[in-house]
């Protein structure tokens, strides 16, 4: 008899009218009502994630994002704008509320490039961070074809999952940065014949991921654990960035521009274009000449370039940025009880080394590592050391017996 009275206790709907009837402590819930419950989770969260980020948009102006860049990224004023631009009006198309007569936005992914320790990935990084958004970062080096050794495209996705905690919502409105993008050009500007499987077979999957789709996401990784249930994302509002250093590339440019790279300049030439940062004039046709097929190039419309860095840019980004390299050696050796200092004639000493070395800024850390090591390791276990100061001998001897830097070191 009670068999028979059973009721969807949101609905009211009898057990024979319902085709599934689910059992809770005092109450039933027939299948209907499960698929409006869903359905207005989902909803509430998608509001949520628009709320957290008109919040964020609401407060930042691209001039704020850019400040906020300039706190840790030295130099840059151009790619620093052209990002800050770019990823405002990006996030302000996910928190556009459609009516039938608006303009619907589209998506402007985003390339950059420069040469090896210019900041390509730091003001990715940054941006993210400002944002409060979920982040990853990809290597395309390691990205084959799928059916191949190395790892799928959608495994990008299973990072940007697992930044986001596993919060489907929150992941499909995040950045994705695809760090050496370079590295999966076509190996010649001929469609391939056979399968270039870590180069054109990468680029035509990125395609639709990176225009919108909706992919079945493996949560732990696909080949690891083929068994287990995939997560649809939906990629339309994921942003995504690309950078690489393209090497070879400022050739391209100098050929177009009807100059030359190398060798004598005419004077028509030099009056026109700037030779030592050849970089900035970078165009579609010059990615597309590199190597990227045309469908990728025109899915990725903003593109930007970071200059070359000097010495007086390297000089600050060892002391200026709230990241500094200066001012975490500090910090560690803070940390054990220590006041440590540098003579300014050792961060001279030390910019002009990673200039010769032609590293960029991660050559600063190269040289400050090699010249620190010692002095890690010793002075935690001298409890009579309270003050460390690095003079010019010091780092220059250090540098001298470093088995590693064979350096030339004057």
């Amino acid at each position: 008899m009670e068999e028979e009275n059973i009721k969807c206790s949101f609905c009211g709907r009898d057990k024979r009218d319902a085709q599934v009837l689910i059992a809770g402590i005092s109450g039933h819930i027939c299948e209907n009502c499960i698929v409006q419950a869903r359905a207005i989770v989902e909803e509430e969260l998608d509001e949520q994630i628009t709320q957290k980020l008109q919040i964020n948009i609401g407060s930042l102006k691209p001039a704020d994002i850019k400040r906020h860049l300039d706190e840790y990224v030295i130099g840059q004023d151009q790619a620093k704008k052209v990002l800050s631009v770019a990823v405002y009006n990006h996030y302000k198309r996910i928190t556009q509320k459609l009516e039938d007569d608006d303009v619907e936005i589209e998506k402007s992914n985003i390339i950059m490039v420069g040469e090896t320790g210019t900041g390509k990935t730091l003001i990715a990084k940054t941006i993210a961070k400002i944002l409060n958004v979920p982040f990853c970062i990809a290597d395309a080096t390691v990205l084959t074809e799928a059916g191949y050794v190395g790892e799928d495209v959608e495994s990008i996705l299973t990072r940007l999952l697992q930044a986001a905690d596993y919060d489907t919502a929150a992941a499909e409105s995040g950045i994705i940065f695809i760090d050496e993008i370079d590295k999966i050009a076509r190996k010649n500007d001929n469609p391939s014949i056979t399968r270039d499987v870590s180069g054109e077979g990468v680029q035509q999957a990125l395609l639709k991921l990176s225009e919108g789709a909706i992919v079945g996401v493996p949560p732990q990784g696909g080949r690891k654990h083929p068994e287990q249930k995939l997560v649809q994302i939906d990629t339309k509002n994921i942003l995504f960035i690309c950078g690489g250093a393209f090497d070879g590339i400022n050739k391209m440019i100098a050929r177009r521009l009807n100059t030359s790279a190398i060798g004598y300049k005419s004077k028509k030439a030099a009056e026109f274009f700037d030779q030592e940062n050849i970089l900035q004039y970078v165009a579609p046709q010059d990615l597309r000449a590199y190597g990227l097929i045309p469908e990728l190039v025109g899915r990725f419309p903003v593109l930007t370039h970071l200059n070359p860095l000097d010495k007086s840019a390297l000089r600050r980004i060892l002391t200026e940025p709230k990241n500094a390299l200066v001012k975490q050696y500090v910090k560690l050796f803070e940390m054990e009880n220590i006041e440590l200092s540098f003579d300014k004639k050792v961060l001279d000493y030390i910019v002009d080394k990673a200039f010769e070395f032609q590293l960029g800024a991660r050559g600063l850390r190269s040289i400050c590592e090699v010249m620190m090591n010692d002095a890690m390791f010793d002075l935690p276990s001298d409890k009579d050391v309270k003050t460390f100061k690095v003079d010019l001998d010091y780092a220059k001897n250090k540098l001298v017996k470093s088995s590693g830097n064979k350096l030339k070191v004057a």
